[in-house]
């Protein structure tokens, strides 16, 4: 035992790298293959980059047999290539790129924190990362956010070092910096560039080092590396499909979306991502908020003398504003966008919480929070306990494959969190969280999923399951945006937003061709047409002409 110990000791990198991974496993990648694709976004990217798998053209991307100029093709290349290396398209080989972008995040985020404050700093960081809710959701979902999210992270990640590294690194991290911004680009378009090279630029200024960045060393051959990632492609897809993809792409998707939400109807006020961020950064806002508004009452602020940590928060503190500002100041704007900003948060949590841990720093501000959460999760266990007497019995059934899970999870993660402050065992505390916040990811994730199809998505997937079984094209009488049925069902499906009684009798007609109608759809005209049921499910019926 002695001898393992002084093994552990001896390499602590090691086992501190084999922590993090076997954690980050269970937060990230286990059971990700459990459960089916959700729609409406997930679905439909794995759909495109299935498409792109199969005909090999890796420079268009198409949506239903429809062109798809929304978004530049780095997500789909990662999702491409994890169909070639596992040699099959399904869940688990969709997920798989996005768990592991968030995995290289959150492993980014401990070296850096590592290399600037101290490991323990590091681990602190990115477990606070790893265990961020919107973080965590999105590093689960097979879509493109986690992407463009890792790069900036990278790319910032890299950035930022140039101000902590030797002169002789200083080109090196300079160069990364432009790389992964031109990923960013490649990822998700403009914010790939606006983010990083925004808030670098007002770094910069904080720093008093501006003149830093146009050191031709560094500016030029940056910009050369960035172009040559970004442009390739671009000019490709000009030349192919101009005028459509510049007004698709460029007009349409970048600048009309940012300048106003009818482009895709996302209207939000402009307090949106304040209200996302306190759910999105759970558990670790409340903490987090709570020193900081103390802080802020008794102008604890320490400003004059910027050590090498400090330095380090201000920036982050510079990103984090930046990051909120500049997808606040959008007019469209998505839960989703926000992601790039949950680093930043974490870099900022990992102070406080790793003082906590060490030296009891903000005790008793932080044992406060968390005595107001034990006591909500353990009332919450109890008032769950009976709640096949206060919600309906349908809703009841659909939640009973998870119900106990979750009360004897949050039960114990509210006793145990309490407990552990009261002896003042504050990393007991801490790692009460992420344990908490490792199992619900590893073992409730595919429940909740289950529930959620209960409520229509079931009904499509077993639709388009005995479409494919019965080489059946399918039709969507007044809805879309189901891209479930295209993946599942293995062929382009006509969706009928706006269809009437006669396209719908006209879909009927059609060979070998199924209808799905939603019931609240069914009027009058719908009960003149003569079709028989296949199926009926909780939301939707499939249906075919009748002979």
């Amino acid at each position: 035992m002695i001898k393992i110990r002084e093994f552990v000791f001896k390499h602590p990198e090691l086992f501190t790298i084999l922590g993090l991974g076997i954690l980050f496993y269970f937060i990230f990648f286990h059971n990700i293959w459990t459960y089916a694709l959700m729609d409406v976004d997930e679905s439909r990217y794995v759909s495109m980059a299935k498409d792109m798998f199969n005909t090999k053209n890796f420079l268009t991307l198409y949506l239903n047999n429809e062109y798809f100029f929304e978004k530049p093709p780095l997500y789909f290349w990662g999702e491409c290539l994890s169909f070639a290396v596992f040699g099959k398209i399904n869940e688990f080989t969709a997920r798989f790129p996005v768990a592991l972008y968030g995995t290289l995040g959150c492993f980014m985020t401990y070296f850096i924190g590592k290399k600037i404050v101290s490991r323990t700093y590091g681990v602190v960081a990115a477990l606070m990362l790893a265990t961020s809710l919107e973080f965590l959701i999105l590093s689960k979902f097979a879509i493109l956010d986690i992407v463009v999210s890792t790069c900036i992270l990278f790319s910032l990640g890299f950035g930022v070092l140039t101000y902590f590294c030797k002169e002789q690194n200083k080109k090196y991290f300079w160069w990364l910096f432009y790389i992964f911004s031109g990923l960013a680009v490649m990822a998700k378009g403009i914010p790939g560039f606006i983010v990083p090279f925004g808030s670098m630029f007002f770094i910069a200024i904080v720093s008093k080092r501006f003149k830093e960045i146009f050191k031709p060393q560094y500016f030029i051959v940056g910009f050369i590396l960035f172009f040559l990632i970004t442009l390739p492609w671009h000019l490709i897809m000009l030349k192919l499909h101009d005028p459509l993809f510049f007004n698709e792409y460029i007009m349409k998707h970048h600048i009309a979306r940012f300048l106003g939400s009818k482009i895709i109807n996302r209207d939000q006020p402009f307090w949106f991502y304040f209200v996302t961020i306190l759910w999105g950064f759970f558990p670790w806002i409340v903490s987090t908020l709570a020193v900081l508004i103390r802080k802020i009452i008794k102008k604890d602020f320490e400003f004059k003398e910027l050590n090498n940590t400090r330095k380090f928060l201000l920036y982050n503190g510079i990103i984090a504003v930046f990051t909120l500002l500049f997808f606040t100041a959008s007019e469209t704007k998505l839960i989703t966008y926000i992601l790039p900003i949950y680093p930043p948060l974490a870099f900022l949590g990992a102070y406080i919480w790793t003082n906590y841990i060490e030296r009891g720093e903000y005790s008793r501000i932080i044992n406060k929070t968390v005595y107001v959460v034990g006591i909500i999760f353990i009332l919450a266990s109890i008032i769950a306990c009976f709640c096949r007497y206060y919600i309906p019995a349908q809703l009841y059934n659909d939640i009973l494959s998870a119900k106990w899970l979750c009360i004897i999870g949050a039960f114990v993660f509210g006793a145990a969190s309490i407990y552990f402050a009261k002896k003042e065992r504050y990393i007991g505390v801490f790692f009460t969280y992420v344990i908490f916040i490792a199992v619900m990811s590893a073992f409730i994730t595919e429940k909740f999923f289950e529930i959620d199809y209960k409520f229509g998505q079931d009904d499509l997937l077993r639709f388009a399951q005995y479409a494919k079984e019965n080489d059946k094209t399918l039709t969507c009488y007044k809805f879309t945006h189901k891209y479930s049925l295209i993946f599942y069902g293995g062929k382009p499906v006509e969706y009928g937003a706006e269809y009437g009684i006669n396209e719908l009798n006209s879909a009927l007609n059609k060979d070998n061709n199924l209808v799905i109608i939603r019931y609240i759809d069914i009027d009058d005209g719908v009960k003149s047409l003569k079709y028989n049921v296949i199926d009926k499910g909780r939301k939707y019926m499939l249906v075919e002409r009748s002979e």
